[in-house]
């Protein structure tokens, strides 16, 4: 087994994934690089360029799918022989008043935002237990804490996200595996571009620090938690002052 350390990032195609990634990779980090669509050859390659040595595997999955996660914890683990890190970042929005949303539109984001980050650490946990050590982070969101109108899937997915990183934690900390979750709020993304005038000003104006957060900022949170050997059961929240 080699001693390099090595970090499955799921959803990591664009987006907050794709600069927990490359983050992850400029500090000598081997990544799995899962995705769902998409071409992901462009930033394979430029995570194999960012530092010598550091390896990229490309895995299609659905999170979602209890069978096709497995497959991709059992191929990253064939290919570097240990999981350090992982880093449950896959998710996805269908919003909608709860008035009018339909039942799929409820169950797919659930589907995808939490029993997604419950798959892989179902499979994952008997990887890291052997190892006796390794860390779990979960990209959660301040609607999880406070609740969005009209993201009723959304929250609930998010704060189910919550509990599990806390429940996991406590399940697994006496094997030095640490569980925790970030809560990014506002980040600057092709969603908040697309935003109205008025909604973007209605925004700004409750965040403290008067912009929209980066990726790059994400991932350095992401970075830091996820090698804390002390912090556990934790939600680290990251959204410019705005909660």
């Amino acid at each position: 087994m080699s001693n390099q350390k090595t970090a499955i990032v799921t959803g990591a195609a664009t987006g907050i994934g794709r600069a927990i990634a490359l983050r992850f990779a400029r500090d000598g980090v081997n990544i799995v690089l899962n995705y769902l669509v998409g071409d992901p050859a462009s930033l394979v390659e430029e995570i194999k360029t960012l530092r010598q040595g550091v390896q990229c595997l490309p895995v299609q999955a659905d999170v979602s799918s209890f069978e096709q996660t497995k497959h991709l914890i059992d191929v990253a683990h064939k290919e570097f022989g240990r999981i350090d890190y992982l880093i449950n970042n896959a998710g996805i929005t269908k919003d909608g008043l709860i008035l009018k949303m339909d039942e799929e539109d409820f169950d797919s984001v659930v589907d995808v935002n939490l029993k997604g980050a419950f798959n892989t650490i179902r499979h994952v946990s008997p990887i890291m237990l052997k190892q006796r050590g390794g860390a779990i982070v979960n990209i959660a969101s301040v609607a999880g804490t406070r609740g969005n109108a009209g993201q009723a899937n959304y929250s609930a997915s998010k704060a189910g996200l919550i509990g599990l990183t806390m429940a996991v934690a406590k399940e697994l900390g006496s094997r030095g595996i640490t569980s925790n979750a970030v809560a990014p709020g506002f980040i600057e993304s092709d969603m908040t571009a697309v935003l109205p005038d008025a909604i973007k000003t209605k925004l700004l104006d409750s965040i403290a620090l008067k912009r929209y957060g980066r990726v790059d900022e994400v991932a350095d949170v992401v970075h830091f938690v996820a090698n804390c050997k002390y912090m556990t059961a934790q939600v680290i929240t990251i959204d410019g002052g705005m909660s």
